[in-house]
């Protein structure tokens, strides 16, 4: 897919790498770029620098989904590319306040379903339209610190590729964005304390949105900006039982990551 000329929905769009999808899509002369995250005013604000339009929406509430689409279609009549691109994180290992579980799950898995149920009657329809799934290179591999981002980032990806499959010879294309470290205010945070050691490595959005624009004109399913997580997810496929002994072994090198993880100690506020 070529951006240009096209209908692009973003969700998450006001900061980190939804707004740099969303200034890169702009750049790359689409007809209109929606960008739709639970900060309204940070969403209009990108929205006015950029020529496109800004709304306030709550993802993992599946009625803002389908108000979007429908606002979207209203307006366009078409949505050709739809960024699936809100997504949390939290610490915590098995004992998780439930509360993060519900969001994570919410967030990072629903709201890829609710946008799905959305949209892809009218793509269907046309025969033809395009999904982009912003997951982590977590949903391929894991994430140290945080079960709740590890199993809906996991259960995110498997959705992308129920799509895919389903959907792949009706004219759907399906892309799952897979970074890992990215300066976004997530990581710079810690939301999540096993994050920390993707610093070194980080890239910034502007160079995600690069990669995915590459990605969706070669209508590749996996994007990877970061290319060594293609070598992780061979090794891990290749010895299972070596992977997670290094995934130990990487996790042991942070104490206080290990406490949390065991519920020994509380997460960062």
């Amino acid at each position: 897919m070529q951006i240009a000329g096209k209908v692009v929905v973003v969700t998450g769009g006001a900061n980190g790498i939804g707004r740099a999808l969303s200034e890169r899509f702009a750049a790359e002369d689409a007809r209109a770029v929606v960008i739709a995250d639970i900060d309204g005013a940070r969403s209009r604000e990108v929205a006015d620098r950029i020529g496109g339009i800004g709304l306030e929406v709550d993802v993992a509430r599946e009625t803002d989904v389908q108000r979007l689409v429908h606002v979207v279609l209203e307006r366009f009549g078409v949505v050709d590319l739809f960024c699936s691109n809100a997504g949390v994180g939290c610490d915590g290992g098995v004992a998780a306040p439930d509360g993060d579980w519900e969001l994570s799950w919410k967030v990072n898995v629903m709201a890829h379903v609710f946008a799905a149920r959305a949209i892809l009657p009218g793509m269907l329809a046309r025969g033809e339209g395009y999904l982009l799934q912003t997951i982590s290179a977590a949903g391929l591999l894991s994430q140290i610190g945080s079960a709740p981002y590890s199993v809906s980032k996991h259960a995110a990806l498997a959705f992308a590729e129920w799509l895919s499959i389903t959907h792949g010879d009706q004219g759907i294309k399906v892309s799952a964005l897979c970074p890992m470290g990215v300066r976004t205010d997530m990581l710079r945070k810690a939301e999540f304390g096993g994050g920390s050691f993707l610093l070194d490595s980080a890239l910034e959005p502007e160079q995600v949105a690069d990669h995915v624009v590459k990605g969706l004109a070669e209508e590749k399913f996996l994007i990877l900006p970061h290319p060594e997580v293609s070598e992780y997810f061979q090794r891990k496929a290749a010895d299972y039982d070596r992977w997670l002994r290094g995934m130990r072994r990487l996790q042991a090198t942070n104490p206080l990551l290990k406490e949390v993880v065991q519920g020994r100690a509380a997460p960062r506020a």
